[in-house]
């Protein structure tokens, strides 16, 4: 059952990423300290800067014993935080300052902070359910493909125009016209074998970003699997086609992208190395590609009166 206020009294940690987003960092600084200053419990304020690591400060939150441990930042620095709280007895708090914020969107947090931090203070908690692809944790969607190529683009942009979802939607367009490398893969979804060429495999696991776009699949991820999108290869302009579609809510399952659900899904590729984005973050992997949901693995603070993802 949902635990009503479940951050009052409690001790809690902030981590806090300044660097997400477009926020004023030293603003919501102050705000966050101010905040903490009313928190009935122990408290503490961890920033993130040059040189520090959001999951060795996630650990060192976790041993110093403080209970309730809030994410401040984008989807990246939620999903570290998520990684090392899932499994415990340990509560997130979420403090969406990100460009996106589809974890937060999805379970009802507003992006204001000062109406997220009221969740946090007035919530109540709800289990849920976190995908792993080796191992490593994502909240909303892991991929390999075009997608990681994206993000690689998307770093340029920012450092150039800023953060922000325009510039965002730019860097899809600029990273799908260079990109001239489709995956030859052998997906097994749950024991079922396919082969397949395409572009892009996208793992979704966030009902909210997909209804956002528009597309088939919300239900897979609402009845416990995930939702993988295999795109259909069509060169270069086929993926702007499809990054237009998408932008317009207009691509389609079945003419655009197959549509796969399921709960436990392997990719193989021809390459032994392939980069993969993680909830906006990218690194590299050793395939197979071992994609895995954990149900109800993490416990977070949610609006009251919500059922959580």
């Amino acid at each position: 059952m949902p635990d009503v206020n479940a951050a009052a009294g409690r001790d809690l940690c902030v981590i806090f990423n300044p660097g997400a987003g477009a926020e004023d960092g030293a603003q919501t600084r102050a705000s966050l300290e101010e905040w903490l200053r009313d928190h009935p419990g122990r408290s503490n304020l961890k920033q993130i800067g040059e040189g520090s690591d959001i999951v060795e400060e996630t650990r060192r939150a976790m041993d110093e014993g403080y209970g309730t441990i809030v994410a401040a930042g984008g989807d990246g620095t939620i999903c570290a935080v998520a990684s090392q709280l899932k499994g415990t007895d340990h509560v997130m708090g979420v403090l969406p300052l990100g460009t996106f914020n589809y974890f937060a969107r999805g379970l009802g947090i507003p992006e204001a902070p000062d109406e997220a931090m009221a969740v946090i203070r007035g919530g109540q908690t709800a289990p849920v359910s976190v995908g792993e692809v080796n191992g490593r944790t994502f909240l909303n969607n892991a991929s390999l493909g075009a997608y990681p190529a994206i993000l690689d683009q998307r770093e340029g942009v920012y450092r150039r125009w800023g953060r922000s979802r325009i510039a965002a939607y730019w860097s899809v367009i600029v990273a799908l016209v260079n990109f001239t490398n489709p995956l030859t893969m052998r997906i097994v979804v749950d024991g079922e074998v396919r082969r397949m060429r395409s572009p892009l495999a996208f793992v979704a696991n966030s009902a909210y970003q997909l209804e956002q776009f528009e597309l088939e699949g919300a239900d897979h991820v609402r009845n416990g699997r995930f939702a993988l999108y295999v795109a259909a290869d069509h060169g270069r302009l086929g993926l702007v086609r499809h990054a237009l579609m998408l932008a317009n809510r207009s691509m389609q399952v079945g003419r655009d992208v197959e549509l796969i659900g399921g709960r436990d899904i392997v990719i193989e590729t021809r390459r032994s190395k392939n980069l993969i984005a993680r909830d906006g973050e990218k690194e590299v992997m050793t395939a197979p590609l071992h994609f895995q949901l954990r149900r109800d693995a993490l416990t977070v603070i949610v609006p009251a009166g919500d059922g959580g993802a």
